[in-house]
């Protein structure tokens, strides 16, 4: 499968929180469509700590992947395993283990491969596969508390919404665990051209339903990059929490 994609869009923005704590890899100016794999970090553990966390995940995973290749165009789930463990070997090479709160991050990485799309996830920055006419094709499963009760019937979709901690995740990648948490993979193998990937933190789920992700993609009136900004503009001055997000189109599946 040869996947070729269109020019990679991505934005950006604090919020209202004091700093900002989402990192992507490569920069979005620097992201082209000769681009194979996209990161996403949204870090936490309060003022530069999370920061520090998402962009050492986010400098050390990319790092990692340019300077290895894919044999045969092929991305193994065990390079990238190896390309995990050396991020969190980075994570425990800068901690001094003395922060009242540990830092951690997020991550959502997507890489076009001779195989299709290899997707990993851990915590609650979420990737979506977008099918224009058809809807949500694929979407990662939040690693968060809120999630896991909306699972066991605890909680309803409506009280979900609004559940007070949301904001508590089960998985996230922090220096010297014990058991170092593992992503969640997914070799998705159905693409064809027109297709999007769109991949976000948490912050922009605050404000965009998957109705309007889907209605906003579907619409063919719209280039890629009004498509984008119309996406931003639904956070934009209503939005808590940092909210970055990437926006990859399909062009040719052959």
């Amino acid at each position: 499968m040869t996947i070729t994609i269109n020019q990679p869009l991505s934005y950006s923005h604090i919020g209202q929180k004091p700093n900002q704590e989402d990192c992507v890899y490569p920069q979005a100016k620097a992201a082209t469509p000769q681009h194979r794999f996209f990161i996403l970090c949204d870090g936490m553990g309060g003022h530069s700590h999370g920061e520090v966390a998402s962009r050492i995940v986010c400098e050390t995973l990319g790092a990692f992947f340019e300077s290895h290749p894919l044999e045969d165009g092929y991305l193994e789930e065990s390079l990238f395993k190896q390309g995990l463990s050396k991020a969190y070997d980075a994570l425990d090479e800068y901690d001094d283990g003395e922060s009242f709160r540990k830092m951690g991050t997020t991550l959502a990485f997507v890489c076009f491969h001779r195989g299709g799309c290899f997707t990993a996830h851990l915590g609650d920055s979420r990737i979506y596969q977008i099918r224009p006419g058809r809807g949500v094709v694929f979407q990662s499963i939040d690693h968060s508390l809120v999630n896991e009760l909306l699972q066991i019937g605890e909680i309803s979709e409506e009280e979900a919404v609004n559940y007070p901690h949301k904001n508590i995740i089960t998985r996230a990648m922090q220096p010297h665990l014990e058991q170092r948490y593992k992503a969640e993979i997914h070799q998705l193998t159905d693409l064809q051209k027109g297709d999007y990937f769109f991949l976000c933190s948490d912050g922009v789920l605050e404000q965009l339903t998957n109705e309007a992700l889907v209605s906003v993609l579907s619409d063919n009136s719209l280039s890629d990059g009004q498509k984008m900004k119309a996406l931003e503009e639904i956070s934009i001055g209503k939005t808590h929490d940092n909210f970055t997000a990437w926006l990859i189109g399909v062009d040719q599946v052959a």
